[in-house]
């Protein structure tokens, strides 16, 4: 296959744009210190709260997903706190090591592979050490496809009375999340993920109890320093130069999921990867999730059968049928492919995908001959 040749993106992020989308993303520059920025700002605000569920501030960083999770920590923790890092795979331990490169004095709370995290296992974690302040979770686990019961997670969190920041970033604006009814303190997503829109830009939200946090907050920040944003946003700016063609996609992505409606949108994400899933079954694939009913509805990670070579089959995908999947981070890289399925995705996607891997991977599982 030539480069030429579109493919089949998937993978968990970037995903593929809607052309509405791309068409929005090729604007004209405009003054991001004017009138029309103003507009702009305001408009992805209100969107993303309603996305978000939250009446608070949503703050926009010129970043990536991490970005956005080095300002949740650095702007609510100071070297020496203790911090509970949740974590079930390799991003949940990405969460940590950066509270870790901030000086924050992390204690780890970690789940198998392929497992969520247990709610009661996260309360007495938090009752045996009053001097946690914080705890860092991360809502879907791209590396293994499963996503944690958050609304349970929170619960357990905010019976002890202990902040809350969530990585949402494979997550957000596509499975049910309620940032101000789970009571969840800071959440940070990523323009490339379920928002329809480019990499560039980190979303934030943050709760009253975060910028109370925030005040006393001693960690080095100043490029993340949320309070600068939420003062440029409250003037209709952002305090250094935005990302104004990504802004420009957010806003068509956001009216496109405004019209969907949320909890449609988190519904049609449901579908898909229970099509997936039971696809991957039909033939013969075994899921990395342990169970299945923590199996994420944005990607789907599974086992590659005895010798598979995960280039190798990777490859093959693309080269043959213009199917682009995702190898294995971390510990998981070469035993596993995970296939994304958020953002602008139907059923339909993933029909192409089922049949490029039956084809490639028939000579090693006898089920797909």
């Amino acid at each position: 296959m030539s480069d030429e040749r579109p493919v089949h993106l998937r993978i968990p992020g970037p995903t593929p744009l809607p052309p509405e989308v791309r068409q929005a993303a090729s604007g004209q520059m405009i003054n991001h210190r004017g009138p029309e920025f103003r507009a702009l700002l305001a408009e992805v605000t209100a969107g993303l709260q309603e996305v978000l569920a939250t009446r608070h501030d949503v703050i926009l960083l010129t970043a990536s997903g991490t970005g956005g999770l080095e300002a949740a920590v650095v702007n609510t923790l100071s070297p020496g706190d203790r911090v509970l890092a949740v974590s079930i795979g390799y991003f949940g331990e990405r969460f940590a090591a950066i509270a870790q490169a901030y000086g924050a004095e992390v204690v780890p709370l970690a789940f198998p592979w392929g497992a969520a995290a247990d709610p009661d296992r996260v309360r007495q974690a938090l009752r045996a050490d009053p001097a946690i302040r914080a705890v860092l979770v991360t809502h879907n686990e791209t590396s293994t496809g499963v996503a944690n019961d958050l609304a349970a997670l929170a619960a357990a969190v905010k019976e002890e009375g202990r902040l809350l920041l969530v990585d949402a970033i494979s997550s957000a604006a596509c499975l049910e999340l309620r940032t101000d009814a789970w009571g969840l303190d800071v959440v940070v997503a990523g323009s490339q993920k379920g928002w329809l829109a480019p990499p560039g830009l980190a979303i934030v939200a943050i709760s009253p109890a975060a910028w109370e946090a925030q005040a006393r907050a001693r960690m080095p920040r100043f490029y993340f320093d949320l309070r600068r944003a939420r003062e440029a946003a409250q003037e209709g700016s952002t305090p250094w130069t935005p990302a104004l063609s990504v802004c420009f996609a957010l806003r068509e992505g956001l009216r496109r999921l405004r019209a969907e409606g949320v909890e449609a949108v988190w519904a049609r994400h449901r579908r898909v990867g229970r099509v997936t899933r039971e696809g991957l079954q039909r033939l013969g694939l075994r899921l990395v999730p342990q169970d299945e009913r923590t199996a994420s509805d944005t990607v789907t990670a599974f086992w590659l059968p005895d010798g598979a070579d995960a280039k190798a089959v990777l490859q093959r995908l693309r080269t043959d049928h213009g199917v682009v999947l995702a190898g294995g981070p971390g510990q998981l890289a070469g035993r596993i492919l995970r296939i994304g399925h958020l953002g602008a995705v139907t059923e339909g996607d993933i029909t192409p995908v089922l049949e490029a891997l039956r084809a490639v991977l028939a000579p090693h599982v006898p089920a797909v001959r």
